[in-house]
């Protein structure tokens, strides 16, 4: 332990500098605001993003592209990962199924996709399936309805 490595037990330290109590506290006059001024004011706010009258980074940059707000977008499971499952023992595969399993969460939308190998008959319900994994997932025995 020397003189430079000395510091306070954890938690003893209360609070900072007491602000606007007396010169006494190096924090008195002004209060630390400075002198004048919107900011030195009660009540004082800004808009979030104003930069002092200067043109804002959000209206600076020019606007492109296109957002559709009717896109539909699916969270993609493949038929790997129903393979593991499958190996687990589960063969009613569902969006409950996979959400228990880690694989979704609550308000995904489910899409079977045609990557990896299937070799067990399944039988799947989910939102949307690719043409050839329906192909595959039927060609087990297995079945596919959509929700």
């Amino acid at each position: 332990m020397n003189l430079n490595n000395l510091t306070p037990a954890p938690g003893s330290v209360k609070r900072e500098k007491r602000i606007a109590r007396g010169q006494g506290s190096g924090h008195g006059g002004t209060s630390t605001r400075g002198h004048k001024g919107a900011k030195s004011r009660s009540g004082y706010k800004t808009k979030i993003g104003f930069e002092g009258g200067q043109m804002p980074l959000q209206r600076r940059v020019p606007k492109f592209g296109f957002k559709n707000v009717n896109r539909v977008s699916y969270k993609a499971i493949n038929l790997d990962l129903i393979e593991n499952l499958a190996a687990k023992g589960i063969t009613e595969i569902n969006p409950e199924v996979l959400k228990e399993n880690g694989l979704v969460s609550n308000n995904d939308l489910v899409k079977i996709l045609n990557r990896g190998e299937l070799k067990s008959k399944v039988s799947i319900s989910a939102h949307g399936f690719s043409a050839s994994a329906a192909k595959a997932i039927e060609s087990l025995g297995g079945n596919c309805s959509k929700i």
